[in-house]
C-alpha cells in the first residue's frame, strides 16, 4: 500500500440513549440522592392521609428514602469503619438518622439523609468538575500509530511498540502519537495540550512535534526521537496522576484529626444521653433528640471539604495555562517561599548564546584552531558549544583534524586528543587546573566579562591558543518577572557557573537582588542549602541537567518545559511553554488558594460552634441543624470552585 493511501475508518456516533446511560452512571450518586428526596416527599404527603394504612405507607416511603438516598454515604462510612477501622463524619450521620427514626422522627431523619446525601453528591460532582481538565489530558494520549515500513507501507502498531528511529505517518485530524522530528510534509499543529496556547504552530522539515498534540492540516511523516514512556506528554500524564493523589499539609492534618474528633463527638453524645436523664431527671426523648442534633451539627463535613475541592480547582486552573504541578503540597507552599533562585542560561537569559568576539594568541592559525574547536564542540549539546559551532559555520572554517578521543569535564569544559595533541575548551578554572602558568590576557578577559559576556578558552598542549566571548541576551520577561516578584516581597538570586564579572553584569541588568558565581552543579546544592538557612523556604528555577540536584534540594523546583528530561523529572512544577511570567501567576494562584482555604476553615468552624451553642440552648431543631450544617458544606465547596476562574 502506498503511503498516501490510507485505509479509511468508519466511526459511529454513540446513540443518545447510550450517552444518557453513561451520564446516569457517572452521576449515579446524585441520581440516588434525588430519588431519596422523591421518597421523602411521598412519605411527607402520605402523612396527610387518614387511617393507619397511610401511616404505614409513610414509614415505608421514609425507609426507602433512608435506603436509597443514604446508600453511598452509608457505604463510604461502613467501608472506612470495617476496612480501615476509622471513624468519619458519615458514621455520625448514620447514627443521627437511625437515632431520630428510633424515637419516631422518621421525617426528620429522612430530611437529614436527603440533605447529607445531596451535599455529598454535589461534592463528588465538584471534584469531577475540578479534575476535568486534568483527566481529559490522559484521555488524549494516542494508543496506536501508523508506522511506515521500509517498503513505504503503513502498519498499525501500539505506541508502546515504537522505537527511536521509526517513521510514523500522521494524517490531518489525528493526534501525534510520539515525540519526533518532521521528515516529510508541512502542517500546523495545535499544541494546546502541551503549552495551553490554542493558536496552531506551523511545522516544517526538521521541526519538533510532541505526543498528544493535534495535527490540524496536511499529512506528515515523523521520525520518532523518544519512546512512548519518555515522551513529554507521558511525563505530563504522570505529573497529573501525582497531582491528583498528593495531599497538601493542611488536608493531611484535617484527615489526621478527623478520627479522634469523631470519637470525641460520640463520647459527648453518650454523656448527653446519660447525664441529663439520670442526674437531672430530664425527659429521655427530648434529651435523645438533642443528642441526635449534636451528632449532626458537630460533624466536620464542611471542614473536611474546605481544602481538596479548592486545591483541585487551582491545579486545574494552572494546567489549562500550561503550568503542571506534581501535587497540591507544592502549590500550597509556593506562596510561602521567601526567596527564589534562578539558573542563568536558558532561564534568565534566552538560552541562545552567540559568539561576539574571537581572539588569537601568538599568531596561531586562526582557521585551524577554530576548525578543531568546532569539531570538538559538535559532539556536545551545551548551549555554549552550539554557539561555537554556529560561529564556525558562519565563518565557513574547514580542515578540522580527526578527533581520537574526547572527554566532558562537568562544570569546566571538554578535553580532546587530536593527532597526539591535547586540546581543551573551557573556562579559566580548567586552564588553571591543567596548566601551571596559563597565558591569558586578563585585560581583555575583564573587559568582556564587564560587558556580561562569558569567556571561553581554547588551549593546545597546555598553552592557551585563543579565547572567545559569548553573549546570551536577557529575556525581557525575566526583567518583568523579577520586578513582579519584588512586589510580592521575594528575594531573587541568580546561581551560575560564570565568572563574577559576567554574573554581576547579568544580575544587575535583570534587576536581581543577588548573584552567586563560579558554581559547579554540586556547589549549587550547597548554595541552596545556605539560602534555605538564611531565608527559610526557597524555590529553584532551572532547565538543565546541572540544575536538577539544586532543584531537588530546594523546597520547590520549577523546570522550564524546554529543558532537559532530567530537570522536568526532578521539578515539582513544570512550565510547559517555558514562559517565566507563569511563575508570577503561579505565586498569585498559590496565594489565592491559601486565602480561600483559610476562609473556608474559619467559616466552617464558626458555623459548627454556632450550631453546637444553639443546640445546647435548645434553640435548634434537627431539620434546621441539617440545613445549617450541610449548607455550610456546600458553600465552602462553591467558594473553592472560584479558583477555576
Amino acid at each position: 500500500m502506498e503511503l498516501e493511501q490510507a485505509n479509511s475508518t468508519v466511526t459511529t456516533k454513540p446513540s443518545s440513549y447510550s450517552s444518557f446511560l453513561e451520564k446516569i452512571v457517572l452521576h449515579r450518586q446524585l441520581v440516588m440522592s434525588l430519588a431519596g428526596g422523591g421518597f421523602l416527599l411521598a412519605g411527607f404527603l402520605a402523612e396527610f392521609g387518614e387511617g393507619s394504612l397511610w401511616g404505614v405507607a409513610a414509614v415505608i416511603f421514609y425507609v426507602l428514602s433512608y435506603g436509597v438516598g443514604g446508600f453511598y454515604k452509608a457505604k463510604e462510612g461502613l467501608d472506612d469503619l470495617i476496612q480501615d477501622r476509622s471513624l468519619n463524619v458519615e458514621v455520625l450521620m448514620i447514627l443521627a438518622a437511625l437515632g431520630a427514626a428510633s424515637i419516631g422522627y422518621w421525617n426528620e431523619g429522612a430530611i437529614l439523609i436527603f440533605i447529607f446525601s445531596l451535599s455529598g453528591a454535589m461534592e463528588t460532582y465538584t471534584w469531577q468538575k475540578s479534575e476535568k481538565d486534568l483527566s481529559a489530558l490522559v484521555k488524549m494520549a494516542p494508543l496506536e500509530a501508523n508506522r511506515v515500513t521500509d517498503t513505504e507501507e503503513l502498519e498499525l502498531v501500539s505506541v508502546d511498540e515504537l522505537q527511536i528511529g521509526d517513521r510514523i505517518m500522521i494524517r490531518s485530524g489525528e493526534r501525534v502519537p510520539a515525540d519526533g522530528v518532521v521528515t516529510r510534509g508541512t502542517t500546523s499543529i495545535d499544541e494546546s495540550t502541551i503549552t495551553g496556547e490554542s493558536v496552531p504552530v506551523n511545522k516544517d522539515i526538521d521541526d519538533d512535534v510532541f505526543n498528544g498534540t493535534m495535527n490540524e492540516r496536511g499529512s506528515i511523516v515523523v521520525e520518532v526521537t523518544k519512546e512512548n514512556a519518555n515522551s513529554l506528554f507521558q511525563k505530563m500524564i504522570r505529573l497529573v496522576e501525582q497531582a491528583k493523589s498528593n495531599r497538601p499539609p493542611t488536608q493531611q492534618f484535617i484527615e489526621k484529626v478527623e478520627g479522634p474528633y469523631v470519637i470525641t463527638v460520640l463520647i459527648l453524645v453518650a454523656l448527653m444521653l446519660v447525664v441529663p436523664p439520670f442526674v437531672f431527671g430530664a425527659p429521655f426523648q427530648e434529651t435523645f433528640y438533642q443528642a441526635m442534633v449534636l451528632l449532626v451539627v458537630a460533624s466536620p463535613c464542611a471542614v473536611v471539604a474546605s481544602v481538596m475541592p479548592a486545591l483541585l480547582a487551582a491545579i486545574s486552573n494552572g494546567a489549562r495555562r500550561g503550568v503542571l504541578m506534581k501535587g497540591g503540597t507544592y502549590l500550597e507552599q509556593l506562596s510561602k517561599a521567601q526567596a527564589i533562585a534562578f539558573d542563568k542560561t536558558g532561564t534568565i537569559t534566552k538560552g541562545e548564546p552567540t559568539v561576539t568576539d574571537f581572539h588569537i594568541f601568538h599568531e596561531n592559525d586562526r582557521n585551524q584552531i577554530l576548525a578543531n574547536a568546532v569539531s570538538i564542540e559538535r559532539q556536545s549539546n551545551h548551549p555554549l558549544a552550539k554557539a561555537i559551532v554556529a560561529f564556525g559555520d558562519k565563518e565557513k572554517v574547514n580542515g578540522a583534524e580527526m578527533i581520537q578521543s574526547s572527554e566532558d569535564i562537568t562544570g569546566y569544559g571538554v578535553k580532546a586528543q587530536i593527532n597526539e595533541e591535547t586540546w581543551m575548551i573551557g573556562n579559566f578554572e580548567m586552564m588553571s587546573q591543567f596548566q601551571s602558568n596559563p597565558s591569558i590576557d586578563h585585560t581583555l578577559e575583564e573587559k568582556w566579562q564587564g560587558e556580561g559576556k562569558t569567556v571561553v578558552y581554547i588551549s593546545r598542549n597546555n598553552e592557551v591558543a585563543a579565547m572567545l566571548a559569548i553573549k546570551d541576551e536577557i529575556r525581557e520577561e525575566a526583567k518583568e518577572l523579577i520586578a513582579d516578584l519584588h512586589k510580592l516581597g521575594m528575594k531573587t538570586i541568580m546561581i551560575t557557573g560564570d565568572h563574577e564579572a559576567t554574573a554581576k553584569s547579568i544580575a544587575v541588568e535583570a534587576g536581581l537582588d543577588d548573584w552567586i558565581s563560579h558554581c559547579l552543579p554540586e556547589q549549587k546544592v550547597s548554595e541552596i542549602e545556605r539560602l534555605r538557612e538564611k531565608y527559610g523556604s526557597v524555590v529553584m528555577v532551572g532547565d538543565g541537567v546541572n540544575d536538577a540536584p539544586a532543584m531537588a534540594k530546594a523546597d520547590i523546583g520549577i523546570a522550564m518545559g524546554s529543558g532537559t528530561d532530567v530537570a522536568i523529572d526532578t521539578a515539582d512544577i513544570v512550565l510547559m511553554k517555558s514562559e517565566l511570567k507563569k511563575i508570577n501567576s503561579s505565586f498569585k494562584l498559590s496565594s489565592r488558594l491559601n486565602r480561600i482555604v483559610k476562609q473556608n476553615l474559619v467559616f466552617s468552624v464558626s458555623v459548627i460552634l454556632l450550631l453546637i451553642a444553639a443546640n445546647f440552648a435548645q434553640q435548634l431543631s434537627l431539620p434546621l441543624g441539617v440545613i445549617g450544617h450541610e449548607g455550610s458544606t456546600i458553600l465552602v465547596i462553591l467558594n473553592g470552585l472560584r479558583l477555576l476562574k
